[in-house]
């Protein structure tokens, strides 16, 4: 016990998360001045549970009668007859063709037989249109939901008109119940990602979408306990914005509106590259990077928040250049159809945004040639 008393009391040393002659003591809440509270991290979680049952209520009484109503069915493919040895070797990956022709073999089957088998088990595992036009719903309705109501807490805040108010009087920051909910809210949901996950439609980068929402989760949290919670609360709000119209692009292509769908992605795109390779490296990086080592004493802590905020920028370049790439195909195609995203596997545009804040994180990665096919 006494050793990890010893690695707690490392851990949580005030000269790696508060600024030089600042102690814990000195940020303990008081009903005069609500700081931060490193106890209040545990609300995300039961309030993530709400969110999920929300989202079930909702897809059942109002996404899926309005998917259904736009003429998107709720099919489901034929299945594979049952098969123990098949499905002992089924993965639901592409199998080599030589163990193809060892089933055939074993089997007594054609290879053509054994082809067809797989093919149709795995067309088991794709989620219906329905089903993912009622995710996407969800996911817009949330993105829409926080970008307004962070936009409207922020709108009388200080920083959000002088970015260098995040800074002045750090780390004595209080936090107000709108700016609270704004981030107990947005944590809940990205905990509610990493339960459904298990249960929402499949998609290949599984694991890599899982470290995401974590990792959010993880920044978040660091930027709670460090009282940093103004510069979060910029970089949710920027990152919200184009999520709402990658979701909604996704639905109008669920919903054949293919007009529609080329529309709100040419909006998504623009406003992706003026947030995302705009307004956050020109305007939130560079503060942190060089306008807040003028006002505040820096720490180690907040040199890993700001090397976790400038990963994601590195991020964000990559996605951009894969957006631009698909608008590039799309143009010459003339829609946002065809090879380029059928060529792709179904994961990625979701995560492209997930980007979002830790995203930053998070976001990452085999997703990468996935974006194409979602939209």
């Amino acid at each position: 016990m006494e050793i990890l008393k010893n690695i707690s009391a490392a851990f949580w040393s005030p000269d790696i998360w508060l600024p030089p002659n600042t102690t814990w003591a000195d940020l303990n809440p008081t009903p005069e001045n609500k700081l931060t509270d490193y106890r209040h991290l545990i609300y995300p979680i039961p309030m993530s549970i709400v969110l999920l049952l929300l989202r079930y209520v909702l897809e059942r009484c109002w996404f899926a009668p309005v998917g259904k109503s736009l003429g998107i069915k709720n099919t489901r493919p034929k299945k594979a007859p049952p098969n123990a040895i098949l499905e002992k070797a089924y993965t639901g990956k592409k199998i080599k063709h030589k163990q193809v022709l060892a089933l055939a073999k074993q089997l007594d089957y054609s290879e053509r037989q054994v082809e067809r088998w797989l093919r149709l088990r795995r067309s088991q595992d794709k989620p219906s249109t329905l089903i993912k036009f009622c995710e996407n719903s969800w996911r817009c309705l949330y993105y829409t939901y926080s970008f307004v109501y962070g936009l409207t807490i922020l709108w009388d805040k200080s920083w959000l008109w002088d970015i260098n108010h995040c800074y002045h009087g750090y780390p004595f920051h209080p936090v107000s119940n709108d700016v609270w909910w704004y981030y107990m809210i947005s944590m809940a949901f990205y905990w509610s990602l990493s339960f459904s996950q298990f249960f929402d439609v499949k998609r290949k980068d599984f694991w890599q979408m899982f470290i995401h929402h974590i990792a959010t989760i993880a920044l978040m949290c660091f930027s709670w306990v460090g009282n940093l919670t103004r510069i979060g609360s910029l970089v949710l709000l920027v990152h919200d914005c184009a999520d709402i119209f990658l979701e909604a692009a996704k639905m109008a292509k669920y919903a054949n509106y293919q007009k529609l769908c080329d529309f709100i992605f040419t909006i998504f795109t623009v406003l992706w590259i003026v947030t995302r390779m705009g307004v956050y490296p020109f305007w939130i990086i560079y503060s942190t990077t060089i306008e807040a080592p003028k006002i505040v004493p820096m720490f180690p802590a907040y040199y890993i928040f700001n090397s976790l905020l400038s990963l994601l920028l590195v991020l964000h370049a990559i996605w951009t250049w894969l957006i631009l790439k698909i608008a590039y195909n799309a143009f010459y195609a003339g829609q946002m159809e065809g090879d380029i995203r059928s060529s792709s596997s179904e994961d990625v545009s979701d995560s492209l945004v997930n980007a979002s804040l830790s995203n930053n994180t998070t976001d990452n990665k085999g997703k990468l040639n996935s974006r194409e096919k979602q939209l």
